[in-house]
Order: structure tokens, then sequence, then C-alpha cells
């Protein structure tokens, strides 16, 4: 849940009734009670003011209930991490303004069931089939992030990628294996989707021309610096291309661990490793996909995206001058302010810690559109002052440690390890911190699956899944209902409304934040590293084997 102080009630009120805020300035001079979605960003109306606190923060937690942990942490100040929010109190407090009590994402409280129903599953399982990516890049040419978007044959990944990530089409885009983020991007709840990252050209390339030893080599040094290790495993690098002793062995050779050092390499030698923070000019590009179900009845990631998202480190900021950022939003706060976001119209939005960070999502034809700036704002919710992100994202930290992380996402190679300081699986964990398979503990199919009617979580089954897809992957009824769902939101294109795929009204969900709602009780209150541990992980494999 997102800090924000108590609005003064007075200039709450005011907020409320000038025009262009809240529900009810929309409404005034409509026939219809309840307007479309579009009809608040056609007449430039604000319909909510504070969509930087996600849907998520209005769960019930009724004292004992925390998904909150996933996104909300204080870390002691010897971390000395350049991320100072330190947000932990927020966990199952709900400190909104005024503006924020009431929940604006009224998707949620909506049923679905009927539209569902009417859906055949023989159109939506071809319609998840088609690729609207293709099209997208050929109707925006002359977008000025056109080539930043780019990446032949995205909706098939097989055909993008080769076995180590790198992008077939020479874009320099590279795919990471990583552990989805607790439990909005679990498949199960909605969607599917991936992640690539891209470096500057002085990382990839060795006196102007590109080098495949120098960009591993440079993404190798920032994963170490992203995850703060001393060394790590690499695809084969020949340390003779480079002349440089990567491994500390004296001797130039292909090698396949390297440590730690204090600058990159190649033709950006000049630049330091800044612990947990990204060189200017990182990119990354994320899809958002519906759930794809094969003739053999498997689940992939389906060819047709939700959303295409894009982000890029503009300039980069050192630890003084991010601290320096965090505590001018805790002024802002201090001054009753609503959350601001700052608007680069085409190329997107600026979250103020030096990322541009834009999106594209389905008209209601299922093509895809430049979201519109009330859309985009909900991005900061996640992307700018949360304390649990390190430089502002999630899913590299996330990535499978070394050599074997370089590839596309593949949740059958993964089992559930534990996050840094943790002894059992993350999502074992999770399952009984939150007590359901989801944030609002409406997934049924999670809850008969894993959960004993008592409310306890199946630990020792859980604990036997042979792979994480095993556990977090829906049902064929389930993926093709969830598909169904979302469909139903992309023809309203009531994405302002929210986006979650619910297959029914939510229960667990605050419509109104009343003054008298219950913390979390002390004993209910977790820390949690967004890093996981993947030596631990493997020490344990060794053993069984």
């Amino acid at each position: 849940m997102r800090t924000q102080l108590i609005w003064l009630i007075t200039l709450a009120t005011a907020l409320f009734i000038a025009p262009g805020y809240g529900h009810e300035g929309a409404t005034e001079n409509k026939k219809a009670n309840t307007p479309k979605a579009l009809d608040f960003i056609k007449q430039n109306e604000v319909y909510n003011p504070e969509s930087v606190i996600p849907p998520q923060c209005y769960t019930k937690t009724e004292g004992k209930h925390n998904p909150c942990m996933a996104c909300h942490q204080s870390y002691p100040s010897a971390d000395k991490r350049p991320n100072i929010m330190n947000d932990g109190d927020l966990q199952g407090d709900y400190q909104f303004s005024e503006v924020g009590m009431t929940n604006s994402w009224t998707n949620l409280f909506v049923d679905r069931s009927l539209k569902i129903k009417n859906i055949k599953d023989s159109f939506i399982s071809e319609w998840v089939k088609e690729d609207n990516y293709h099209s997208f890049i050929k109707a925006h040419t002359d977008h000025p992030q056109k080539e930043a978007i780019k990446l032949d044959n995205l909706a098939k990944p097989n055909k993008a990628f080769f076995g180590n990530g790198l992008a077939k089409d020479g874009s320099h885009w590279v795919a990471f294996n990583y552990k989805p983020f607790p439990s909005t991007f679990w498949p199960t709840n909605g969607s599917t989707g991936d992640v690539m990252i891209r470096l500057d050209k002085s990382f990839r390339q060795l006196k102007g021309e590109d080098n495949l030893d120098v960009y591993f080599a440079n993404l190798s040094l920032l994963e170490m610096s992203m995850k703060r290790l001393d060394s790590i495993t690499v695809p084969d690098i020949d340390e003779s291309k480079l002349q440089v002793d990567l491994n500390g062995d004296g001797k130039l050779s292909v090698i396949t661990t390297m440590q730690k050092r204090s600058h990159y390499l190649g033709d950006a030698k000049k630049v330091p490793l800044t612990d947990m923070l990204y060189p200017q000019g990182t990119e990354f590009l994320h899809t958002v996909r519906y759930i794809g179900v094969d003739e053999n009845g498997n689940l992939y990631n389906a060819e047709r995206m939700k959303e295409v998202r894009y982000m890029k480190k503009h300039a980069f900021k050192n630890k003084r001058k991010v601290a320096i950022t965090y505590h001018r939003e805790g002024k802002e706060k201090e001054f009753e302010q609503l959350p601001r976001t700052i608007n680069l119209r085409e190329r997107g939005i600026d979250n103020g810690f030096s990322w541009t960070i834009n999106g594209f999502i389905e008209d209601e034809k299922g093509q895809l559109r430049q979201q519109h700036y009330q859309e985009l704002q909900s991005c900061n919710g996640c992307h700018k002052t949360v304390g649990t992100t390190i430089d502002q994202t999630f899913s590299f930290a996330r990535k499978v440690e070394g050599a074997k992380g370089w590839g596309y996402i593949n949740l059958k190679t993964q089992k559930d390890t534990p996050t840094l300081g943790q002894q059992q699986g993350e999502f074992l964990t999770y399952l009984q911190r939150v007590g359901g398979g989801d944030e609002f503990r409406q997934n049924k199919e999670m809850l008969q699956k894993w959960f004993n009617h008592d409310g306890s979580v199946k630990t020792a089954q859980v604990q036997a899944l042979p792979n994480i897809y095993e556990l977090i992957m829906p049902s064929n009824r389930r993926a093709l209902d969830l598909n169904k769902a979302y469909f139903t939101i992309m023809k309203e294109q009531s994405y302002l409304f929210g986006r979650d795929a619910t297959l029914g009204v939510a229960t667990n969900v605050l419509e109104k934040v009343e003054d008298n709602m219950p913390p979390l009780e002390e004993g209910f209150r977790h820390g949690f590293d967004i890093r996981l541990d993947w030596a631990q992980a493997e020490n344990s494999k060794s053993l069984k084997e």
C-alpha cells in the first residue's frame, strides 16, 4: 500500500467536487450513469488521481493475510541500498489520501460470468494464437521509439531468440529466464509474459565493433552488480579476444566463470559498476500475453499480446542523487500533493528516477495501440517509489543466476527457489503468508489444489513439485476462461477501471477504506528480498542427486 498522508478534510472535499477529479466529474453531464473509461480520456477528465495505488493494495488483510510484503520493505541502513524508500510500515496499513480511500478499480467488482459463458472456446483459442505484434510494428513506423520496441518474430520466441537468449535479428535484445514476481505475474492469475534486456552500444562493442564476448561479459557484470555477487558463471567467453583475465587465473583462455571488477569492459571500460544501479542506456522490453493452449493441452506464452511495455534509463543518477529524489518524493507527500507523473507524450512517461516508461495495449479490435497518459500513470505505482525494487525494476534481479539464466523464460526449468535469507521456497512461503494463490485470495483453483480445508497449505505436496510450472500454471479450463475475461475488458477498453482478469466479483477487496480498518498484526508482518538464493537451490539439487 502506497504512502500518502491523510489529507485535510477541506482540501479533500475540494478535490472531490472540483471538475475533472474522481468519478462524479464525468457523470454530471452524461445521460448514462456509468461512463466508459475512454470518455474520461476524451474529455480530458482525471478518473483516478491515485492510480499509483494498485488494485492489490485494497486487499482485505483481516489482520493476518499479507500480500503487501512483496512490494513494501524496509532494509537496514547498513545494507546501503540506493532504494531508501523504507516503506515496510505500509504492510497491511491503508495509509491513503482521502482520494485514495475509495477504490477506483471498479472492474474488480464486475460479474463477467455471463459474458465469459457466451464466448466459445474455439473462438478464444484461435484469438490468442493471432500475432498482433507484427502488425503493430508495421503500423508504427513513425513512432519515435519504433526501433527500440522492434524485435523480429517476437510472437514466436523459438524463432526470435538463440539458445543463449540473444535476438536473431541483430537488435541486441537478450531474453533471460527469471522467476515471475508473486503473484500478479503468475499465469494462473491471468497472464503469461517475458522480459528482454539490452545494454547501450558501448557495452556491446570493442573498438567500435560488435563483440559477443564483451556483451555477455558486461551483462554478467551487471548481474553481479544487481545481486551483489563476487563471481558468476558465464556463457563461454574467450579472454584472448578481450585481452583481459576475467577469472583471475593468470591466463587468457575460454572461461565459464568470471569475477566482479570495478569497471565494465570493451568500449564501456571507463564506466564503473555501481551497486544496484543500471548504467545509462539500459533498456527493458516486456510483453504481457494471453495464455496459450496447444493441441496437446500444454500451456505456453501465447502469440497474442495484451501489452508491450518498454523502459529505458535515459540518464544516470548516482546514489546521492537517487536519495535526493526519494527525499523530494517524501516532501511532496508531506505537503499533501497528489502523485505527479511527467508526460512525455508519444514516448510515454518519466518516473522521476531517470527511467522513460512506455506501454502499448490492445484496442477494441485487438490491435496494439499507444497507451493514453492516464493509462500509463499507474505504471508509477510499481516503478517509482516501492521499497522492494532494485533501481525501480523487478525482473532482472530475479534472473536465474549466471549462464543458465540466459535464454527465453522457461518455468519448467525452475524449482521454487527461496529468497535471500529464507530456507523454504519463495512461492510456498507466499502461499502461507497470504492465505491464497493470489493477493485477493479468490483463485478457487489454487485454493482447491494447494490448500487444506482449514486454510493451511499442503506444504509437502508443494515441495514435491518438480518445477514451478506445475504450481502456478492454470488448468486448461481456467486458462480459457481467464482469456475470455480479459477479452471482455479489451472490448470495453475499460483499462482505467482495472486490467485484472477476474472470473467473479472480488469479495476480499475493499471498495472503500474506512478509518477504523485494522492493520496487520505485528506477527504477520514479514521481511522479503526480491533477490533469490540460487546457490541454496543448487546445493539442494546436488544433495538430492
